[in-house]
């Protein structure tokens, strides 16, 4: 029997990874639906080779050209913000949820609902709304499974494990392309600059955040979500090399580590086939990778990103939905340049002090309502003190 999948950003790189999986051996797959933003080309391109049997974009302009385009194609078409639920109603047994922001969190959230495994590659999702997710996943009894690499791999190492076994949960971070740079010099980066990642070409907010290591910031906001160990054992060491995705040290003396090739279809791929899976052409290992391995503490001078990780406490349910919203404003204002790149912390630490920071941090969200209206506040403040 085929497995039937979904895949929510089917036009992004995450998505494009996922489906040149299924193309391997696409007889094994019934793609049940495909979704996109505005991308329709691209849509329209995977809709008729993978034979899908919906698809979705939300951007509503489009919708018309993927009528006229799929016209003599047996494929259902859907457009806006609409429910899942709307258009798959029997159980699925994959969903990808490789949406980008905030607006991916409802797809994701619907995707629990109608599928038996979904893997997320949406980290505002599992940031702003791991509450909601947690709930519907016990309800619905369906596996959630990370597919970051960091959380794949810690996944993997933990398996089984209560947090009196683990002593330190380490994330590697490539350190980005000012890792050598003075860090007087670090007010002065222009965004053409930061953008550059050292070792791959990433979307441009990513690469920001790679960059002033706020990435690893939430990644570990993901991993204490998904994982439950305490807080304070998540720990970040700069790997340049970034074939370590990595480290847990346990109580009983022992370290392991997770190494794999910098290609996201590694996770991804053991999310969809699960136990069965069978990944070709890897490349043998190659000696050189272990010889030349470095790692580094990460210097907080130069990465003050980190000193963020201790404004979130235990009970601070909203903090990153608060950081979440904030950084993504910033990084859109220094892209603009309104404001310097060192600018970008220096305000997210100024939304952490504020009273209604720790006001609203401390609420737990019992809808997506909750969630939207502390995201459109820390956006609106950040705006305000911006330009202060």
């Amino acid at each position: 029997m085929k497995k039937k999948i979904a895949i929510l950003g089917s036009t992004g790189t995450i998505g494009t990874s996922t489906l040149a999986i299924v193309s391997r051996d696409i007889s094994k797959f019934s793609v049940e639906l495909l979704t996109a933003n505005k991308n329709y080309k691209k849509l329209i391109a995977q809709a008729i080779k993978f034979k899908a049997k919906n698809i979705l974009i939300h951007n509503e302009k489009f919708y018309p050209i993927l009528k006229k385009r799929l016209k003599k194609y047996k494929i259902k078409i859907y457009c806006g913000n609409i429910s899942l639920r709307k258009i798959i109603s029997k159980k699925i047994d994959y969903t990808m949820c490789a949406t980008t922001g905030i607006a991916g969190l409802q797809p994701t959230l619907d995707s629990i609902k109608i599928s038996r495994v979904v893997a997320i590659a949406n980290k505002e999702s599992i940031i702003c709304g791991w509450h909601l997710i947690e709930k519907l996943k016990k309800i619905y009894k369906t596996k959630i499974y990370p597919v970051d690499s960091e959380h794949f791999s810690i996944m993997q190492l933990t398996n089984g494990c209560q947090d009196k076994d683990i002593q330190e949960i380490i994330l590697t971070a490539s350190g980005g392309p000012f890792l050598k740079s003075s860090i007087k010099s670090l007010k002065q980066k222009k965004p053409s600059s930061a953008i550059k990642h050292p070792r791959w070409k990433m979307g441009k907010k990513i690469s920001i955040d790679s960059a002033n290591l706020m990435n690893k910031v939430f990644e570990i906001f993901e991993a204490y979500s998904f994982f439950k160990f305490d807080y304070n054992k998540f720990k970040i060491l700069i790997h340049p090399q970034s074939y370590v995705h990595a480290i847990v040290r346990y109580t009983n003396g022992l370290i392991k580590m997770i190494l794999h090739d910098t290609d996201m279809k590694i996770p991804i791929e053991n999310t969809l086939y699960e136990k069965d899976t069978n990944i070709k052409n890897v490349r043998d290992i190659n000696p050189s990778n272990f010889s030349n391995l470095h790692f580094e503490v990460a210097d907080p001078r130069r990465f003050p990103s980190l000193t963020l990780l201790k404004a979130v406490k235990k009970n601070n349910y909203m903090a990153p939905t608060i950081l979440n919203a904030s950084n993504e404003e910033l990084v859109k204002l220094f892209l603009d340049g309104k404001i310097y790149f060192t600018d970008i912390v220096k305000i997210l630490k100024k939304i952490t002090k504020l009273r209604d920071f720790k006001r609203f941090s401390k609420k737990i969200p019992k809808t997506i309502d909750d969630i939207m209206y502390i995201d459109q506040w820390a956006r609106l403040k950040t705006q305000s003190l911006s330009v202060e």
